[in-house]
């Protein structure tokens, strides 16, 4: 496989020069709006990942697509780096200034644009975080389902197609945007896709810049799916004698059909360090995390048929979750899990796996891998949106122990290659980025990769939008 090393990293290539005349034509244009402090700039310089790189030169507050043509045509006209961020939550070194350039921060850009609650749509800006969106249409009786854990902008849950703990019933970012505007490498503003349901009209723009990770455009607005809230809501915890136990559970439910809206596994290290961070006090055992969307008799049959199911398995102690209260205490659990664990080693960084396999080779996949990563030594923990094949190990490493990232990088080098081996991928949600750059030869081809390293050169010429990320380029 082509596997990155430690050393492999970050892109080859050196920094390219950010000319003095680019940033005082920056500062001449954006005033306030642009900064060069260290402590600016080295805020937009790191993500939530474990991978380090000189922060970028300068940071441009954009806070109109005006803004952004604006910037992005002032670092085309010197051939510098733009480098988009929206809430800085990537995990793969996305945003990372790896050949110098500027950021390009769209958070001021938080508004919701309209609301189309007959046609279940809503446009927002990019920067808009997920929660804020949710908050503004409340009281339209509709949400949006897209979770990914973090409160990530709009606009980079597009860019790297995210997806969540809905994406089992809900679908990812890939379904539900519909339509997009885009500043191209030249500066040009374009309007990919509409709010109609469908469409055969040409090339899926949409769909080619969703995914993208922000080295085809600059993503200015977002029109996305909505849907109803529903009637009704439970959630439950379930715990099992073993992680395989709760597989079998989770693979048995989905080929029954039942529609089930979020289905997580936690590990018994994940709901140990949970319980320490959250001072919860969940049974640490392997763990299911699970709910239920629907009318009230829709809701109880499918409880009833996941809860005989578990109980086939070994499954014990079904604790429900019926308030709003008590579900958020639960998902929050959830939602910390990653904060829980880099919290249990101080000082350590997480390497984040993303593999997702089809859900009948789900169970072959993660229980080798488990031994693996038992049979470490490393500290870890796993968790996973199973309804869907999807599923995280965090290796807890020392960044001050260089043999300990070395044989993190090996794990995840052989769950890559055993997701592969099962009809898988190298990164079910969190995007390609740097970390994940060597292996995607290996699961799209010398071919495919091609062809996507054509389009980037004939969109952006110059290499110019967040370059050195997906493939070396």
């Amino acid at each position: 496989m082509n596997a990155p090393t430690p050393t492999q990293l970050l892109s080859p290539t050196l920094p390219r020069a950010v000319p003095q005349a680019l940033l005082d034509a920056l500062a001449a244009r954006f005033g306030a709006q642009c900064s060069t402090a260290l402590a600016v700039r080295e805020q937009h310089g790191r993500d939530e990942g474990s991978l380090v790189a000189p922060p970028p030169e300068a940071v441009v507050f954009a806070q109109s697509t005006q803004d952004v043509q604006d910037a992005v045509r002032l670092a085309s006209q010197y051939a510098v780096p733009v480098i988009p961020y929206g809430a800085g939550s990537s995990l793969e070194g996305h945003l990372l200034a790896v050949q110098g350039g500027i950021s390009l921060d769209v958070s001021r850009m938080d508004q919701v644009l309209s609301i189309d609650a007959d046609d279940l749509t809503v446009t927002v800006q990019p920067g808009i975080t997920r929660k804020a969106l949710n908050e503004a249409i409340k009281d339209t009786g509709l949400f949006f389902p897209i979770d990914p854990g973090a409160d990530a902008s709009l606009g980079g849950m597009a860019a790297t197609r995210a997806s969540g703990t809905n994406a089992v019933r809900y679908g990812t970012m890939r379904e539900n945007v519909l339509a997009l505007e885009v500043v191209t490498a030249s500066g040009e503003a374009i309007r990919t896709g509409t709010r109609a349901k469908k469409s055969a009209a040409g090339y899926d723009l949409t769909r080619l810049i969703v995914g993208s990770e922000g080295t085809l455009g600059v993503i200015t607005e977002v029109t996305v799916r909505l849907y109803p809230l529903p009637e009704a809501v439970s959630a439950a915890v379930c715990s099992f004698p073993s992680i395989e136990a709760a597989v079998r559970t989770t693979i048995q439910t989905i080929q029954l059909g039942v529609p089930i809206a979020r289905v997580e596994l936690i590990d018994a290290n994940s709901v140990r360090m949970v319980n320490q961070h959250s001072k919860l006090g969940l049974r640490e055992e392997p763990m299911l995390l699970m709910e239920f969307h629907g009318s009230p008799a829709s809701v109880q049959e499918q409880a009833e048929t996941v809860q005989e199911i578990a109980s086939e398995f070994g499954g014990n102690a079904f604790e429900w979750a019926s308030t709003p209260e008590e579900r958020t205490r639960l998902w929050a659990a959830r939602h910390n899990a990653y904060f829980a664990a880099v919290q249990s080693r101080p000082g350590c960084r997480a390497i984040s796996t993303d593999t997702c396999v089809p859900i009948s080779r789900l169970a072959d996949c993660l229980l080798d891998s488990v031994a693996e990563a038992d049979a470490s030594g490393i500290p870890y923990f796993l968790v996973g949106h199973v309804g869907d094949g999807n599923f995280h190990f965090g290796y807890l490493l020392d960044p001050n122990i260089p043999a300990e990232r070395v044989a993190a990088e090996d794990l995840n080098h052989k769950l890559v290659a055993r997701a592969l081996a099962l009809g898988g991928t190298c990164t079910g949600e969190h995007g390609v980025g740097i970390h994940k750059m060597g292996f995607l030869v290996d699961e799209a081809g010398a071919g495919a990769v091609a062809m996507m390293r054509a389009i980037k050169q004939a969109l952006d010429p110059q290499n110019i939008l967040n370059p050195g990320k997906i493939f070396a380029l």
